[in-house]
C-alpha cells in the first residue's frame, strides 16, 4: 500500500513538473525574424506578396502579416494624431481614409 502512494505521489509531481515547465516555455516563431520595413519597401514598390515571398524567401502568409501590422499601425498613428489635433477621442471608422476626417478647424 506504501508503494503505490509513493508511485502516485512522483507521477503527481512529474505532471505538475511538467505542465509548470510547458507553461513557462515561450516559442519562437519565424515571424519575429521577419523584416516587415523591407517587406512593406517592396510591395510599395509595386510587387505582388508573392514576389515578395520569393525574393525574400519568406512565406506569402509573412507577407500578409507584415502588411497587417503596418495598416493597424497606421491607422493607430492617424487616431492618435486626431486626437492630439482635436483634444477629443476622435471615432475613425475602419475604411476611412485620413483624408477623410473632419478637419480641426471645421469642430470650432
Amino acid at each position: 500500500m506504501a508503494i503505490r502512494r509513493i508511485a502516485v505521489a512522483a507521477a503527481s509531481a512529474m505532471l505538475v513538473a511538467t505542465i509548470v515547465l510547458a507553461a513557462n516555455a515561450h516559442p519562437a516563431y519565424a515571424a519575429d525574424k521577419v523584416d516587415c520595413d523591407a517587406v512593406m519597401n517592396e510591395l510599395h514598390s509595386g510587387k505582388h506578396a508573392k514576389e515578395v515571398a520569393t525574393d525574400l524567401s519568406i512565406s506569402t502568409s509573412s507577407v500578409y502579416r507584415c502588411e497587417r501590422k503596418a495598416n493597424a499601425a497606421a491607422k493607430a498613428a492617424t487616431k492618435t494624431s486626431l486626437q492630439a489635433q482635436t483634444g477629443r477621442k476622435v471615432r475613425v471608422h475602419p475604411m476611412a481614409s485620413p483624408a477623410a476626417a473632419p478637419s480641426p478647424a471645421m469642430s470650432k
